[in-house]
Parts: structure tokens; sequence; C-alpha cells
């Protein structure tokens, strides 16, 4: 999400970079499209007109430092708003233990797999033991059932009691059921319902009121826009939210909902859903969400996803592989696997700075898997020694992979291209060939691409990937 708001943002602030005067003149032209992009991204429209007043006054009326140039500090004002916007500081949930959380919100909006996701995330990140889930959604088909999947896939305690049409008494015996098994976090799932449904408003106020729950998180859909501001503050007036949990994140929504919300009904924004998987979730930081709508990147995040995910001595033995120049096949297929662990090379991409301007998606991670499939489809011996690859054995390997051989022939002159330039750093770089790829490197930086014979549709370019 939000890349339509970030290139709007990015032409916006274009501009300001290269004022040597901040005047009310030349601001208010680039404030005017900063509104048009925030309008077009479903912010609601009270959000943008205040926070354009905002920067307006605080640009305007602020001496500019002399060691940073006006336009920067324009840009820095712009930053440091959209923080306050969106929720200055991480919002944790209560330390409490055992910690009681009811997830509330619409139809569809994701709170039953958002409760699995939760409990993963706690368990994993803030030492909770014995996690257990109440299902209280007796209507939607097969949602108790779900959430039955989810624990056990999580190893989480789970309770619902299918005969019961009382939500509240099911809650209420959800949580004896997690007492009694000493569980130091219970979440309730409950049923998807309109804000202005007064009968299921009124069932899960019971409920609220039997089980006290520490927290009272909105499951809100990003894809809602101006609407999910509505829907955020008529539940807070009917069950007083402690935070929400925006979901879809990864989808096409314009991101609207995650500027509006807090601006407009006071309440943080705690965790965000990134796609299907229970691992597809994380704490939100107004910060970090902040650079990337700007399109600095989120390089912090990144090196927390790769901290988390790659394997430390793996990702050390390689390197040290490399740094032999003794790199093969293997070492490439490790380093294929170790990068797909942080995620999409799309969304890895748009956490790098400037990485939302890069047309990177479907194409590649289907190259990879085409690479991967190459690597797979040769025997351990191939693979170690690349060298012996004839010709019967690249029909083979091409073959076994489903690929064209030209295919297998550009991946395999990627990946001796690479480790020519592996063997030439150990040596200095010295003579004509280390100055000629010195030359390269230098041309690549300025253009984004790589060094000749090192990309193409053999594989990731350079047939290797970053190490974290």
């Amino acid at each position: 999400m939000f890349e339509s708001l970030t290139d709007r943002m990015s032409n916006a602030l274009r501009k300001l970079r290269g004022v040597d005067k901040i005047t009310e003149d030349n601001i208010a032209e680039s404030l005017a499209e900063v509104r048009t992009a925030l309008l077009s991204a479903d912010v609601h429209f009270r959000v943008a007109r205040e926070f354009v007043e905002k920067v307006k006054a605080e640009c305007v009326g602020k001496a500019v430092l002399a060691s940073v140039e006006p336009g920067q500090q324009a840009v820095k004002i712009i930053h440091d708003e959209l923080v306050k916007l969106l929720g200055e500081g991480r919002v944790g949930l209560s330390p409490k233990r055992p910690l009681r959380v009811m997830l509330v919100g619409l139809h569809g909006s994701g709170k039953t797999t958002s409760a699995a996701k939760l409990a993963k995330f706690m368990a994993k990140k803030e030492g909770v033991r014995t996690p257990c889930l109440v299902a209280c959604d007796i209507y939607r088909p097969a949602a108790i059932d779900q959430l039955e999947i989810l624990a056990k896939a999580e190893g989480a305690l789970f309770h619902a009691d299918r005969a019961s049409r009382d939500v509240p008494a099911i809650g209420e015996a959800g949580l004896r059921f997690a007492q009694q098994h000493h569980a130091d976090l219970v979440v309730f799932d409950t049923a998807g319902r309109l804000q202005i449904d007064n009968d299921l408003i009124a069932e899960i106020k019971r409920l609220r009121d039997i089980v006290q729950p520490d927290e009272v998180l909105l499951v809100a859909d990003a894809a809602l826009g101006q609407e999910a501001v509505n829907v955020a503050k008529h539940f807070h007036e009917a069950v007083n939210l402690t935070g929400i949990i925006l979901t879809k994140l990864d989808g096409d929504a314009r991101g609207g909902a995650a500027l509006s919300m807090k601006a407009i009904t006071g309440v943080p924004i705690k965790f965000m859903g990134l796609g299907e998987k229970t691992g597809d979730f994380d704490v939100f930081h107004p910060d970090r969400m902040a650079q990337r709508i700007l399109g600095m990147g989120d390089v912090v995040s990144l090196v927390e996803k790769a901290q988390e995910a790659i394997d430390q001595k793996e990702a050390e033995r390689l390197a040290e592989k490399m740094k032999k120049a003794d790199f093969d096949l293997e070492d490439m297929l490790a380093q294929m696997r170790q990068m797909k662990k942080l995620g999409s090379l799309g969304g890895l991409m748009k956490m790098m700075p400037g990485g939302h301007n890069l047309n990177i998606g479907d194409k590649e991670e289907k190259q990879m898997k085409r690479t991967e499939a190459l690597i797979l489809s040769m025997t351990p011996a191939e693979r170690r020694k690349p060298d012996i690859i004839n010709g019967s054995r690249r029909h083979r390997i091409a073959k076994g992979a489903g690929v064209p051989v030209s295919e297998l022939n550009v991946m395999l002159k990627n990946f001796n291209g690479m480790r020519d330039m592996m063997r030439m750093l150990k040596g200095g770089m010295k003579g004509g060939k280390g100055r000629e790829l010195m030359r390269q490197a230098e041309a690549m930086a300025r253009k984004g691409g790589m060094p000749k014979g090192l990309g193409g549709p053999g594989g990731f370019p350079g047939g290797g990937f970053p190490k974290f």
C-alpha cells in the first residue's frame, strides 16, 4: 500500500528540496500538492486540511538552520508532522499478565486471523508462554473451526462452546478455562458486526463487562479508506477502544485509514497485518511508516527482519566462502533460501530508500524460483563444481527444471561472472581486468544496473543476494 501516496508526496517534496529560501509562495504550491496527495489516498478531508496548515505554519515561521538547506528543513517538518499524525512513539499492549484482549470489528476485517497472529507475536516477542484463544463468534459459519485450527497450528490453548448462543457466557467460561490452564494471554475473538447494529453492539458491551479486558482492539481493514474512521469512531464510543490493528496493509489500499484514524479518534494504531500468514504481523511504528510514505525506506525494520529470519552461522559461513572466492552453486542456493525468509523481493525493495520507484515484483519472484529449480536439477557434484557441466548435462538439467537450455546457459554465465569478480576482489583488484570491473561498477552505481555479464534473466542480478 501507499505506493500512490508515496509517488505523489515524492513529487511534491522534490520541488521543496530544490528551493534556496522558504517563502509563503513556494511552500504554498508544494503543500497544495501534498494536500491533493493526501485526499487522493482517502485521508479524511479534515485531517488533510489541518496537516497542511500545521506544516505551513511551521515552515514559514521557522528560522532556517545555517547547516541545513531550506528545502531539506521543510521536508523534515513534513516528516515530523506525519509522525505526529500517525501517533508518536510505539504504543504497546499492557504488561499485565495474564493479559485479556478482546478483538472487535466489521465482517471480513480479519479478526480471527489477527487473534492467531497476535498470540504468535506475543509468544515470540513478548515472552507469553501460554496463549489461549476463545471463540466468541457464533454467527459466521466455520468461524469456530477456523480459530481452532489456527490455535492448534500455533500451539495455543483453545476454548469454544458450539452448543451455546450466549456470547457473554461463552466468554466467561473461556476466561475460567484460561485461568485453570494458567494462560498468560487470553484473546477473545468476536463476531463481525456493523457499528450501527444496536443488538450486536449491546452484545459485545455485555461481553466486555463480564470478561473485563485489559485491551479492546479494533481490527480494521486498511482498504476501507475514510469509512474506517467512522467505524473506529463508533466502536470507540461503544466499547472504549484501547488500540487498533490495521490489516491488509500488503494490498492495494490507498492508506488513508492509517493517516486518519489516530487523528480523528485519538486511538493509537498498535499493530499491522502484512499478509495472510500468521507471521505477517508486526508492531506499528509511526516514524518508520512516515519514512516509507515519504520514499525514505525503512531500513531499521529491514535489519530487524533480517536478524530474526537469517541464520547467523550460515550467513557467516557463506560470507567466509565468498571472501575466499570459494563460492559454488550449493552456496548460491543456500543464499537464495536465506533471502526468501525475508519475504517478497518487492516488499524488501520498498523498505530500501528510493525502493518504491523500483519495478520489482512477480516477474523477479518467478525468476528466482526458476533459478532455484535449475540448481535443484543438478547433482551435488555439479553444484559444487559447475565447470563439469557439459552439453549433455546442460540438456538434462534444463529438462529437469522445465526451462530452455539457453536460460541455464545465462544463469551459469552470470554465476561465473560473479565468481570471477570474487576472485579479483580477493586478489586486490589488480591489473586491467580489475580496473575494468571497477569502471563497470561505478557505471552501475550511477545508472542502477549491474556490471557487464552479471545481470540478465538467468537469475537475480549478479546471481548473489545481500547479506545482513
